[in-house]
């Protein structure tokens, strides 16, 4: 199961196509380039999901964090706000830190997400690339890779609906458990996030969850021996394909010029700030013009450039579905509205077209 995945092709998506935004609550600049407050930022994401629906996005998603920069730490609360003013978009958590958190409460906050948007919640599991909520939850980082796998394992029985029993070393055993609320549907769509760990994809198609490829930095390409692997791990398994996806961090405008002066300057600050802690280089004008180039990892441009960066690399990593990661600490309420109408009213339908 672990063998290196063949250099054959990746096998085509046969799942319908699905363009989403993703974000991680970062804090918006008033008109003063003042920091606005964590209450303000919440209140503008609802407004922000609402217009993703009016506008013709198929998914919005949430990523959890636990910082000043990104507040976003109780994402279903913000989420069901948001169901509770649509009716068609699809939401969720994009993604949700399971290594430190329970996955009887994660089902149980999903579910329920379930419930009151009427069979439209979803949750992209990962083992935390950010970390804040390991020690401000009481766990050790030395137990990182065991808390995912234990719980990962839990989370796939959950899913499967009817009484649970489950034992591991990291919680307290399960004997024929009923947890609520009973989803009306059957499961709901369940991700794991994988940044580029061989193991992370085969843990994915054991425990029956589809693949969501965090691609943050350099070429995509790289990224397509990992879409070959789940295929050929699901196969091995003798199980049925599942969806993959890709959530990659990007910026809209009117045109390229103005969509790179907006977002720049922004990127470089927040990359600035978490380079130490997280081991990324700070990027120059250089490597951001490269990123944002056809063999690089950021989405930013006109709509044109974005849908058909979008519509190149889908089919190259045997994806179906995209979720772009807008929004950058420091850009404006106003800026991330227009990037979010630009990619339901310009992107979207251009990239449908472009695929066609």
């Amino acid at each position: 199961m672990t063998s290196a995945p063949s250099a054959d092709p990746v096998r085509p998506a046969a799942f319908p196509l699905v363009l989403g935004l993703d974000t991680f609550g970062d804090v918006t600049h008033d008109a003063d380039d003042r920091p606005v407050s964590h209450a303000r930022t919440i209140r503008d994401i609802v407004e922000q999901g609402v217009l993703a629906e009016q506008v013709g996005v198929d998914f919005f998603g949430i990523g959890e964090h636990h910082t000043d920069d990104f507040p976003l730490s109780a994402a279903d609360v913000v989420l069901g706000a948001i169901a509770a003013r649509t009716s068609r978009i699809r939401l969720g958590s994009a993604v949700t830190v399971l290594s430190s958190d329970d996955p009887v409460r994660v089902f149980q906050r999903y579910s329920t997400l379930d419930a009151v948007s009427g069979g439209r919640a979803e949750v992209i599991l990962g083992r935390g690339s950010s970390v804040d909520s390991f020690p401000l939850f009481g766990y050790d980082l030395a137990d990182y890779e065991q808390l995912f796998e234990e719980k990962a394992q839990l989370f796939a029985e959950l899913r499967k609906g009817g009484p649970v029993t489950w034992k591991g070393t990291m919680r307290a055993p399960l004997h024929e458990q009923d947890v609520v609320p009973h989803t009306e549907s059957g499961p709901f769509p369940a991700w794991i996030g994988v940044g580029g760990n061989p193991q992370s994809v085969i843990r994915a198609a054991r425990y029956d969850y589809a693949l969501m490829l965090a691609i943050i930095g350099g070429s995509p390409a790289r990224f397509a021996p990992f879409s070959r692997l789940f295929h050929q791990a699901r196969t091995q398994l003798g199980r049925d394909p599942l969806p993959i996806g890709v959530h990659s961090p990007g910026h809209v405008a009117a045109t390229d010029e103005q969509a790179r002066a907006e977002f720049f300057p922004r990127y470089q600050e927040v990359i600035r700030r978490v380079a130490r802690t997280r081991g990324f280089a700070v990027p120059t004008r250089e490597s951001f013009l490269r990123e944002v180039g056809p063999h690089g990892a950021l989405y930013v441009g006109s709509p044109e450039t974005v849908a058909r960066k979008i519509a190149a690399n889908l089919p190259l990593l045997g994806a179906n579905r995209f979720e772009m990661k807008y929004g950058m600490g420091g850009l404006s309420h106003g800026a991330l509205m227009s990037a979010i109408e630009l990619y339901g009213t310009q992107v979207i339908p251009r990239v449908r077209e472009l695929l066609s």
